[in-house]
């Protein structure tokens, strides 16, 4: 089974959040963990945001990104390319999804399409979540 983890879903393996234990086991019992590229922006700009607006957070916030740094070469990166925008764009049109949201889903599918084993998304997007649905993937609680 292949984990694809959005943003949302990537950084309850770093911080304490609901499901974070459940996504961990998930991880674990993964053969890879995928993930699009812009999930790096994404994860350390939504770690910045909250050590600004939580101060007494960024002790913890920094050890989480230091641990997302020493783990990102161990996933399966997802890279964007202009095949995977166009299909983002039709996700877009398609499921009513937002930009991010959109070359999320189309990095997932690249991976299930790819790839003879499962391919498991996890994502806290109700719109996005119901989208893959529809695209076969089995959802993963967040």
């Amino acid at each position: 089974m292949i984990l694809f983890c959005d943003t949302s879903a990537l950084i309850k393996l770093y911080l304490r959040e609901d499901e974070s234990d459940a996504l961990l086991a998930e991880a674990a019992a993964a053969s890879a963990v995928a993930v699009c590229r812009i999930a790096w922006a994404e994860a350390v700009a939504a770690m910045a945001r909250r050590a600004r607006e939580v101060p007494a957070d960024a002790a913890v916030l920094d050890e989480a990104r230091q641990r997302l740094k020493a783990d990102w070469d161990r996933y399966l990166a997802i890279e964007v390319t202009q095949p995977l925008v166009e299909l983002a764009g039709e996700y877009a049109d398609t499921f009513a999804l937002r930009g991010y949201d959109s070359v999320q889903l189309a990095a997932a599918r690249t991976v299930q399409e790819a790839s003879a084993e499962e391919t498991r998304f996890a994502c806290a997007d109700a719109r996005l979540r119901k989208a893959a649905k529809v695209l076969g993937m089995s959802l993963v609680p967040t």
